[in-house]
């Protein structure tokens, strides 16, 4: 699918991708409506659509409190993972890990689109923190970056009622320069989902699958609005 300006599909948004709605206010953010689509948009839970469409002001942090309930790596998935521990350990540490979880998300205006911070507990040890940037730019529209020029391009589609994210290519920014992964190096097929389970609840699972080697990582958590 392809990306539209995070304005295109609502008359009145502003060009940083929010539109005041009702006769008050309130500013909502359609950026994720817009890489979504309207059609797409409008079958998502209505807490789902209010969680991807807060605007958050500067300095405003936006929290989520939960559990992880499985974590699953399989013998590639872990050296993968190990692997990853030099670009700031991005993935799921070691299978087999549950435990409390936290996820904070801050506009970030700088790197054009929004900051999150996921910390996970991890039983006699510190806590995993992992950092990434969302940013609203692309072929797709929508970039995740993970530290050290290393990101990857996302698609974003409603199916069953859930929020889809799906990788679609590799990448490392050089300073100016943007090298894209070679297809037989990626590390597999990245999706991201979140289904909304009512009462304040969704579960977000992250999946990690190569064309050859199968599933690499496999991680569900549950959280609920702050």
């Amino acid at each position: 699918m392809s990306a539209l300006p995070a304005n295109a599909l609502v008359p009145g948004a502003f060009v940083d991708g929010s539109a005041r709605v009702g006769s008050g206010e309130d500013v909502v953010d359609l950026r994720f409506r817009a890489l979504v689509g309207e059609a797409g948009w409008s079958r998502l839970p209505a807490a789902v659509q209010r969680r991807f469409s807060k605007r958050l002001a500067p300095g405003q942090v936006l929290l989520y409190a939960g559990e992880v309930l499985e974590t699953r790596l399989s013998r590639a998935g872990k050296v993968l993972s190990f692997l990853a521990r030099a670009i700031g350990a991005p993935l799921p540490l070691a299978d087999g890990m549950t435990g409390g979880a936290t996820v904070a998300v801050m506009e970030n205006a700088a790197l054009g689109g929004q900051s999150w911070t996921r910390t996970y507990a991890r039983a006699g040890r510190f806590p995993q923190v992992i950092h990434s940037v969302k940013c609203f730019a692309g072929a797709t529209g929508l970039e995740e970056h993970v530290g050290c020029g290393i990101g990857m391009s996302l698609a974003v589609a409603e199916e069953g009622g859930a929020l889809i994210f799906r990788s679609v290519r590799y990448f490392l920014d050089v300073g100016r320069w943007r090298v894209f992964l070679p297809r037989l190096l990626e590390p597999g097929g990245m999706e991201i989902v979140h289904r909304d389970e009512g009462d304040g609840a969704f579960l977000f699972t992250l999946a990690l699958r190569h064309r050859r080697l199968g599933e690499l990582i496999r991680q569900t958590a549950r959280f609920r609005d702050a």
